[in-house]
């Protein structure tokens, strides 16, 4: 079996300029929305990643006429749809899979799909996603292990989130679009790609308002028409880059991106001791002469990100004392911890918090992406470690960021993507 890993010779400050991707977390809600649209929609700015690949097949194997215009457009033609149900060989590899039932159960009254995938940070229910379908009028069963969801006609109602939830928002909103009346969702998360969903559904004949706040209110209507739409750009591609300038004590200026997004991620880098400076669609990032020590707490937006704690950490072992990491969000969020102690790191975990004493340096060690954004931690430690560092496992990494190897390599660092046959057979990837 083929394998690839990622070997980094670390040491060098980052310099350079780094062009970053349309958002994973909008692209992979977005496309999914589609499927309410009986018309044609142009997506552009998609970033190609794995889970926005198996997202696409997803879509193709439902029955849609999907036709790539770049390598970052496609155009989309939801008429086709002629199946409801996303087996779970689909389903099991990405989270976001689960959006299909909020979309087919919008336009068909009906959805079966397998249980959603995706990196295991622990428990991670469906529960207020389910509460919000019925909420709406649907039932929610559980038949041989597939989740079927079906209504004779969605109406509108209000939903209060007993948390906040990102997954349970979006589905609510994909399933209300074509509910009849209002929908009220109380305690709403705000993520910047919910207001990226919610700005396309609009342009497609939506009535949606109060994206971006905690209450989201969405007036059913008959149909959608199609659109052109460009997604946002990647908040958390930005910020690892952001992050990498400041621990590797280089000087990156990001382009393609909202600022306004990125507040809380430069306000921690700042406190670290980084300079920032910010311009409309750009952010320059100068790693500070040292490493101050901070405190982080990951919060719902507009908190901390916690899809970025994992690269935050990086940085703070490095730190000039001890810092404290809380996640807010997920539970089971910190198993990258035992591979950053391999490097020479000195984080101990307790639950949901760990404390990270800073040291001197890291040392490269063979180590493994056990997450999406973990995966990117360790890519960022094999940058600051000395030696060589080989992370295995990057099937997540990829799943995230795009041409991660080539931007990295534009800015100056010794990254390699290399594929391993059998033990011993090492060799370049073409």
């Amino acid at each position: 079996m083929r394998l690839e890993k990622f070997v980094i010779h670390g040491g060098t400050p980052l310099r350079g300029t780094v062009d970053i991707s349309g958002a994973k977390n909008a692209a992979v809600a977005i496309i999914p929305a589609c499927i309410l649209i009986n018309n044609v929609c142009i997506i552009e700015n998609i970033p190609n990643i794995a889970d926005v690949s198996v997202i696409i097949k997803i879509l193709y194997e439902l029955g849609a006429k999907v036709k790539m215009l770049s390598d970052t457009s496609i155009q989309i033609d939801s008429r086709s749809i002629s199946s409801h149900v996303v087996p779970y060989e689909m389903t099991k590899r990405m989270r976001a899979s689960c959006y299909f039932i909020g979309a087919m159960l919008g336009r068909f009254s009906k959805a079966r799909i397998g249980p959603p995938g995706g990196c295991d940070f622990g428990v991670r229910p469906i529960d207020q996603h389910i509460k919000g379908f019925e909420a709406l009028g649907a039932t929610v069963t559980n038949i041989s292990g597939m989740v079927d969801a079906s209504a004779d006609r969605l109406v509108g109602n209000l939903v209060y989130l007993d948390q906040v939830s990102v997954g349970a928002t979006i589905n609510i909103l994909l399933a209300a679009v074509r509910a009849r009346g209002m929908t009220v969702i109380e305690n709403a998360a705000r993520e910047p790609h919910i207001v990226d969903l919610v700005n396309f559904l609009n342009s497609c004949g939506a009535d949606i308002r109060g994206a971006g706040t905690d209450v989201i209110k969405i007036r059913g209507v008959e149909e959608l028409h199609g659109t052109t739409y460009s997604i946002i750009p990647d908040q958390i591609e930005a910020g690892t880059y952001m992050v990498a300038a400041a621990a590797t004590g280089g000087d990156i200026t990001i382009n393609n991106v909202i600022p306004k997004h990125l507040e809380s991620i430069a306000a921690k880098l700042e406190e670290a001791g980084a300079t920032i400076e910010v311009d409309d669609e750009s952010v320059r990032v100068i790693g500070g002469k040292e490493i101050l020590r901070c405190n982080v707490k990951t919060q719902p937006h507009p908190g901390f990100p916690t899809d970025m704690q994992p690269q935050m950490a990086v940085l703070l072992c490095m730190a000039n004392g001890t810092s404290i990491i809380s996640e807010g969000v997920w539970d089971n969020r910190f198993r990258y911890a035992d591979q950053l102690n391999l490097m020479g790191a000195q984080i101990q975990v307790d639950g949901k918090v760990s404390v990270v004493e800073g040291v001197r340096e890291l040392t490269g060690a063979p180590v493994q992406a056990t997450d999406l954004r973990a995966g990117a931690a360790m890519v960022i430690a094999g940058l600051v470690a000395k030696g060589k560092t080989e992370i295995e496992d990057i099937v997540y990494i990829d799943r995230g960021y795009q041409d991660i190897v080539e931007k990295i390599s534009m800015l100056g660092g010794n990254i390699k993507r290399v594929t391993v046959n059998s033990p011993g057979d090492i060799r370049k990837a073409q």
